[in-house]
């Protein structure tokens, strides 16, 4: 490829921002439409996770929250390889769209972790709830027995069902919210099982049991599936990381060596290139590597 042109860095930079201007020009209406739109749908998506986690949903702390992850930590890191600007573009450029799609993804993983959190909390309360059954209480007097022992998230929920049938609430209505706050197959189960047997009458304290011993067997293999997993994942993150690692050594090894990759047009440019084929690297391993139960 013929990189002279390139070279003419004084000719190169005002012909790219005066390309750019008339591309947004052009598509302003569509893509700050785009823009908003996503925006919007990534800050939806985190206080809706927030307010199945129970926490205090404040629409303006979310969009400050936003701003910080993005925009903020964007100019940090263009401030820390001033006066580089084109560096300083690419990786302000890069962590600010990085930060702006990680953090619903943060709060997706702490709402999934709560969610495994409370199957793994079930076990221990559905025995509670078969043995009060069999002592002769009700599954609602068994949930209030749990909400004292137990700790969270499990105590949340079950405290929010009974909260929810004092207020008037069914019993079934209130499962029934409960399995669409935490979306697992087990907690299916568990309301199906109950809204059923408040139907047609059966033995509550053995369908318990049999809920549990599932869950049992379903954790077993997760973590059997979870173990068989761990070295492709392991590799995945090695894989990843090597990339990083070789510029670092090759920077304090020599510097001059390894600088033209920051300071050039064609640098940059190889640089993006290697960004984008490592996301799509790791998409392609993680995709590989999750086995759902």
């Amino acid at each position: 490829m013929d990189t002279s042109f390139l070279r003419h860095e004084w000719l190169v930079f005002p012909l790219f921002g005066i390309s750019v201007f008339f591309a947004v020009y052009m598509y302003a209406d569509t893509l700050f439409g785009k823009l908003g739109r996503s925006g919007a749908s990534k800050k939806s998506e985190i206080m809706r996770h927030m307010k199945l986690m129970g926490m205090d949903v404040d629409e303006k702390k979310v969009i400050r929250l936003q701003l910080l992850s993005s925009v903020g930590v964007g100019l940090l890191f263009f401030m820390l390889v001033w006066p580089n600007t084109l560096l300083g573009t690419f990786f302000g450029s890069s962590i600010g769209i990085a930060g702006f799609q990680l953090l619903p993804l943060v709060y997706k993983n702490l709402y999934e972790r709560r969610c495994t959190a409370f199957v793994n909390q079930m076990v221990d309360a559905l025995t509670i709830m078969a043995n009060g059954v069999k002592s002769g209480s009700n599954p609602q007097q068994t949930m209030a027995r749990v909400v004292e022992i137990m700790g969270n998230p499990v105590r949340y929920e079950f405290a929010q069902v009974l909260t929810q049938t004092q207020f008037g609430q069914s019993y079934e209505d209130a499962l029934t919210d409960l399995a669409d706050r935490v979306p697992r197959p087990d907690v299916q189960m568990f309301v199906t099982a109950v809204v059923i047997l408040k139907e047609t009458g059966g033995n509550m304290a053995e369908t318990f049991q049999t809920i549990v011993s599932t869950i049992r067997e379903r954790q077993k293999l997760e973590k059997k599936i979870s173990a068989m997993t761990a070295q492709g994942i392991m590799q995945g993150i090695i894989i990843s990381c090597i990339p990083f690692l070789m510029g670092v050594i090759f920077y304090v090894l020599d510097p001059a060596f390894i600088r033209p990759m920051f300071e050039t047009t064609m640098g940059i440019i190889m640089l993006a290139v290697m960004l984008a084929l490592q996301i799509i690297g790791g998409i392609i391993i993680k995709k590989v590597v999750t086995i759902k139960v």
